[in-house]
């Protein structure tokens, strides 16, 4: 049996859910419209997901199976509108991830230590150049408590910055959109909520920073080095980071779905806008939750991390998963650098993250026996919604439904 994992609620880098949003009415459709490939010995995935979806009334999505490096299922669920036509989601549209880019920003601080650039025990601060003036425990927080979200920034207490814009605009007296510069002069005034290293508090603040410590170390703008370094040696070429507006959607991107509005934090328009577009600043996103891919794009990056090769070596792998100074939950798992993490029924390591935001869910895990798997889709729960968050033993128990597993390997009709 397949063990469960308890997934860290705050891992999901979610604000609050608000409002049932409504599903397109061309979209409505007792099964969604497929694409791509489901081998019949995996179409307990597909029947899976399809229930999921039709549940949540989810008008787009994706999913991707692998086992011990082959990609053996990849479907896009759905259809969206494009330049006014109708599209089919394919597996190898592109989505937002949200928190899922964590994984990304980590591994890239890591293969900077690996490439003696940096070391996981450099001070943030010093790093940066930032003044610890307002609170000298700022020192503390070394690159390892940074990205183990044990830095000292408690979005519970001081909430999170990267979606506060109006709050800092208005502090600061500078005009929307407010900016990286601006949110870290704005945080940088303020005492931290805890001393570092002293408990785990999900910060996307702290990932934010690991961001601009890429873009001052490699002398490269964050994802020119992430496409570079960490994808492109793998044959991935699709991720790119998001832009905030849908006049600004890539031509594969999906659109997504959310009732919830905000005032326009990309102008001074003070405009109320769908929340997914303008209602937060994706730019501003990037190092925690910027990124656009597919679900075949994440399953083959977690590819990666099965072992040493041309992106991370043994030890960057080795220091990927290991446990923080805070040790381990009540529960097993851990948070290493860009992962949730615990131990497996068969001795190894079960890894996985969540993304969401408004107009956005998505899961990523790698598990026992080789298989990983990654869903994503156009909407994330919101009050009214069944819970979004299982999809996690919902994945887990269809492993349980294949008898035999297929050998053909599909990643070459998608990479």
């Amino acid at each position: 049996m397949l063990s469960r994992r308890r997934l860290l609620q705050a891992s999901a880098g979610a604000v609050p859910a608000i409002a049932l949003g409504t599903r397109p009415a061309w979209a409505a459709a007792a099964e969604p419209l497929t694409t791509g490939v489901v081998p019949t010995a995996m179409a307990g995935f597909d029947n899976a997901m399809k229930k999921f979806i039709t549940e949540r009334d989810i008008s787009c999505a994706q999913l991707a199976v692998a086992k011990n490096g082959k990609i053996l299922l990849a479907r896009g669920y759905g259809v969206y509108s494009r330049s006014g036509a109708l599209v089919r989601v394919q597996p190898t549209s592109l989505f937002r991830i949200a928190s899922l880019s964590k994984s990304l920003t980590a591994a890239a601080i890591v293969r900077l230590v690996q490439d003696g650039k940096l070391t996981l025990g450099a001070k943030v601060a010093t790093v940066l150049g930032l003044s610890t003036a307002a609170d000298p425990r700022l020192a503390n927080v070394t690159l390892w408590r940074l990205l183990q979200h044990l830095g000292g920034w408690d979005r519970d207490v001081s909430n999170d910055p990267l979606w506060n814009d109006h709050t800092i605009s208005a502090s600061l007296g500078v005009p929307l959109p407010v900016d990286h510069a601006d949110i870290i002069k704005y945080v940088n005034a303020r005492k931290l909520d805890f001393d570092p290293g002293t408990k785990y508090a999900y910060s996307n603040y702290g990932y934010m920073l690991a961001g601009r410590i890429i873009e001052k170390v490699s002398g490269m703008s964050y994802e020119s080095y992430v496409r570079q370094k960490l994808l492109a040696p793998v044959g991935i070429t699709r991720p790119r980071l998001g832009r905030s507006l849908r006049t600004e959607a890539f031509s594969t991107e999906v659109t997504y779905t959310s009732k919830l509005t905000n005032k326009s934090v990309v102008d001074q328009s003070g405009a109320v806008v769908p929340y997914p577009y303008g209602g937060f600043n994706m730019p501003n996103q990037d190092a925690n939750g910027g990124w656009l891919a597919s679900a075949v794009d994440l399953v083959k990056w977690g590819f990666v991390f099965n072992a040493a090769g041309p992106v991370l070596n043994s030890t960057s792998i080795s220091r990927i998963f290991a446990k923080p100074e805070t040790g381990v939950t009540a529960n097993g798992s851990w948070y290493g650098l860009g992962w949730n993490v615990r131990t497996n029924n068969v001795g190894g390591l079960n890894t996985w993250h969540t993304g969401s935001m408004p107009g956005t869910f998505s899961f990523l895990a790698r598990v026992q026996n080789g298989v990983s798997y990654c869903a994503i889709f156009n909407r994330r729960e919101e009050t009214g919604t069944p819970d979004f968050d299982s999809i996690d033993p919902i994945l887990g128990e269809a492993i349980g439904t294949v008898k035999t597993w297929p050998t053909t390997d599909l990643t070459s009709k998608y990479f």
